[in-house]
């Protein structure tokens, strides 16, 4: 059976040799645009291709985008047709340990109709505690055409988050509470929140350990601090559309499914004046 939520070291070093499995170094720095290229040269789990958070999973900024904004379905699918994947691949992504940036590339995978894919649980860390091997060998894959079958339901625009807002569903911030308040903020030139969210921190769906809290775990955090109910659709976002999609798989590891994704986020939010802010404190 195909993974689609998690996968674990000793699992993957147990399938690195499969040619129908691929795996995606996903590490990034918001800070640093060339972290995760620097990570992946000086040693990555043996096979991994190198997916730039920046380049592979993320649009050219504009006037009136977010700061990652998502590519268009013709862009991704042929990202993902320049590194192989058919509709057998299963594909593993991993980051540093969080799932954050990781988490980014499961969720446009499912957003273009491939399901086969999971999240290295606990990242780069967690293969390296596992005494697993390191390699700085360049990759490379053999090309194929990659069929993508879109998913709009999942996606969610800042005209669907007022809609959505207005007819009491749930909108769930996973940035940081400083930032959620507006008490900081320091990636983005506006403070606060979007009127009506709820916030509930990504870095919450994790364990002392840095792994993913178990599914019922998970689905009681969900339903204590957002008020999330099955078959509600929540709507989550971040900064910039790439740590809410942790929070998405997080939704589904917890059987919530059907979560959908404010891909322009709060970077975007701000770039129309005319929409609302709210802060606390």
């Amino acid at each position: 059976m195909p993974k689609a939520t998690l996968v674990s070291a000793a699992e993957l070093a147990a399938r690195l040799a499969d040619p129908d499995w691929l795996v995606a170094d996903c590490r990034a720095e918001l800070s640093d645009r060339e972290a995760g290229a620097r990570a992946w040269r000086a040693g990555h789990i043996p096979g991994a291709i190198h997916a730039d958070l920046e380049r592979d999973l993320s649009a050219p900024v504009t006037p009136r985008t977010g700061r990652h904004p998502l590519p268009p379905v013709e862009a991704i699918a042929a990202t993902f047709s320049r590194w192989g994947v058919t509709g057998t691949t299963q594909v593993v992504a991993y980051d540093a340990g969080n799932g954050a940036y990781a988490a980014r590339l499961w969720w446009m995978l499912r957003y273009l109709g491939h399901d086969a894919v999971a999240v290295l649980d606990g990242g780069f860390a967690a293969w390296l505690a596992g005494g697993h091997p390191v390699s700085d060998a360049a990759v490379t894959r053999r090309p194929a055409a990659f069929v993508a079958r879109a998913r709009p339901e999942m996606l969610c625009d800042a005209g669907g988050v007022q809609a959505a807002l207005a007819r009491g569903e749930l909108l769930v911030d996973v940035r940081g509470a400083e930032r959620f308040a507006g008490k900081v903020e320091p990636l983005d030139a506006v403070a606060g929140h979007v009127p009506g969210a709820v916030n509930l921190p990504f870095t919450q769906n994790l364990d002392e350990t840095g792994r993913f809290r178990p599914g019922a775990e998970l689905a009681e955090l969900w339903r204590s601090r957002t008020g999330v109910t099955a078959g509600s659709s929540p709507i989550c976002m971040c900064g910039s559309g790439v740590t809410a999609c942790q929070a998405l798989l997080s939704l589904e590891i917890a059987g919530i499914g059907g979560g959908r994704l404010y891909a322009g986020s709060w970077s975007e939010w701000i770039r129309d004046p005319g929409r609302p802010v709210a802060r606390e404190g």
